[in-house]
């Protein structure tokens, strides 16, 4: 909840500690009452009062002008739910990291300018204006060469989820990534569509701007049915070379997890170029609108694994994608939903293609911690220090059909777990070595269980003798033992031979249409309860 915290005395920065200690946040600076707004966990309180320099904790209650139209303002929870929150009060926030937006393109919004002042230890009026600079330092649209102005409202959103200051909310709405430069290569049309040659000539002209901008991380807030193994089909091979040239590559999983019209309830149905092994493939999280992660869940249209053809291991990791609140930008979504928009400088939507926007604003930092990251090197840290406790499952109601979906928190739902930066930020683990490709599943029919294994040879981050195993990277909440992920009995049980024969079966069609589908999607535009 949000509550105004008077002190005793005129309050000093290190006043602000103690409720950060308590996973609070400052909001704005309070100088005509001695105060400031936080927003703390209810339970926090009755500790905060009896500081020595409190002298009143009040709720932020709710004022009506006698006639108004405007929206409320959301709760959006992303920050705290991958610890970016503390990142920021400690100087994180990707300043000198080149963030790659490939997607619908940018509009020149303030919140994607430079005014920004340190995050959330700062949030005073100074710490916002009318900063003059737009963060987008190049500019280029790979369909025709024309505008790059976003006229679909994707890749608007994407881009305040990896790097939007929050200006026009006070820091409430920030990005991951607030000071990071983003580079606007429009791919997809005011449709939301596009075809492979123009995705993988974005690709390409990241990595020739790369040197100039110090690109480390490309988002891909994209995808389309696979149709073909990854080590022959285009969009991952492009996606591997981004990769192979040293550039982190974030990709949505895809929102295709309620899909069951094969038979495989959900399971195989990540998209291209998620499917390759070496990119990040992220899966959507619900915060379930609390500070708290303990009741997040699973998104249950977040696209699961194992790949279609080749059982490559995804999603990598899952992170807040559902009902999140995110930059404006002008483009056919927002005429189409206005209902999403939130004090006309925000939007809301959900989607893998979210999740991958706050995965790549974690990497930047990461990148402005250590620039010499290799992309393996900063995929094994986001997998090893994500959060692993997750329920057995869980249960979503789609609030216009009434159908009822349940997930299981297994190793192709949730991956490595949910992310959480700060830790990787503090990990005190070695940095690994070799490749972080997701490694292969493969169903035994004899058994019926599940196994992994490495893509190729030895010298990987987690074949069976690295320093902390499967288990630290996958945690014994998602694996069951050191190799069998599941047996016949828990997903899909012993009656469910069209599941296995569909996702391990060599005799597989999948998909007919040709269609460019993106993997923001319609479920995207309103997201789940």
């Amino acid at each position: 909840m949000n509550v105004i915290v008077q002190y005793k005395n005129t309050p000093q920065t290190l006043d602000a500690d103690p409720v950060v200690r308590r996973g609070g946040r400052q909001l704005r600076a309070l100088h005509l009452v001695n105060g400031a707004v936080y927003s703390v966990m209810a339970k926090t309180l009755a500790d905060l009062a009896n500081d020595p320099n409190v002298k009143y904790v009040s709720p932020d209650r709710a004022v009506n002008a006698s006639s108004s139209s405007a929206s409320q303002l959301s709760s959006d929870y992303k920050l705290q739910a991958i610890g970016a929150d503390v990142a920021q009060q400690n100087g994180y926030n990707g300043s000198g990291v080149g963030v790659a937006i490939i997607d619908s393109g940018i509009s020149n919004k303030q919140d994607l300018h430079t005014s920004y002042n340190g995050g959330y230890s700062s949030m005073s009026m100074s710490s916002f204006g009318s900063g003059s600079g737009f963060r987008v330092v190049h500019a280029e649209n790979l369909i025709n060469g024309g505008s790059t102005d976003d006229e679909y409202g994707h890749g608007t959103h994407v881009a305040g989820l990896v790097g939007g200051n929050g200006s026009q909310s006070w820091g409430v709405y920030a990005g991951v990534a607030p000071a990071v430069n983003l580079i606007n290569l429009v791919v997809l049309n005011g449709a939301g569509a596009s075809t492979d040659s123009i995705v993988i000539a974005g690709i390409e002209r990241a990595i020739q701007l790369s040197s100039q901008y110090n690109i480390q991380v490309i988002n891909l807030s994209l995808g389309r049915p696979i149709f073909e193994s990854y080590t022959v089909d285009p969009l991952c091979q492009a996606a591997e070379a981004a990769w192979k040239a040293g550039i982190a590559v974030v990709v949505a999983a895809g929102n295709d997890g309620r899909d069951n019209s094969v038979g495989t309830e959900g399971y195989a149905t990540i998209t291209a170029p998620g499917n390759d092994p070496y990119v990040i493939t992220v899966g959507a999280m619900k915060t379930e609108n609390t500070w708290t992660t303990s009741d997040d869940r699973i998104a249950s249209y977040s696209s699961k694994g194992p790949s279609l053809l080749d059982q490559v291991v995804k999603p990598d990791v899952v992170a807040p994608g559902n009902l999140v609140v995110s930059v404006l930008g002008d483009g056919t979504l927002p005429q189409m939903y206005p209902q999403n928009i939130t004090d006309t400088n925000y939007f809301i939507l959900s989607g893998t293609s979210m999740a991958t926007g706050v995965v790549s604003g974690a990497a930047a930092l990461l990148m402005q911690q250590n620039p010499n990251l290799t992309p393996d090197q900063l995929k094994a840290l986001l997998m090893q220090t994500a959060t692993k406790n997750f329920p057995v499952s869980s249960t979503a109601t789609d609030p216009v059909t009434g159908i009822q979906y349940t997930d299981y928190y297994d190793i192709f739902t949730v991956g490595a777990g949910y992310i959480n930066v700060w830790d990787a930020l503090n990990s005190s683990a070695a940095l690994a070595s070799g490749s972080a490709a997701s490694p292969i599943a493969s169903y035994n029919s004899v058994n019926g269980t599940v196994t992994i294994h490495n893509i190729s040879g030895a010298n990987v981050i987690w074949g069976t003798n690295v320093i902390w195993g499967t288990n630290v990277i996958w945690g014994t909440s998602v694996i069951s033992g050191s190799n069998v992920i599941w047996g016949t009995n828990v997903i899909w049980g012993t009656s469910a031979p069209s599941s296995l024969n569909v996702i391990w079966g060599t005799n597989v069609i999948w998909g007919t249409s040709g269609l460019a589908d993106l993997a923001g999607g319609t479920i995207g535009i309103y997201g789940e309860q």
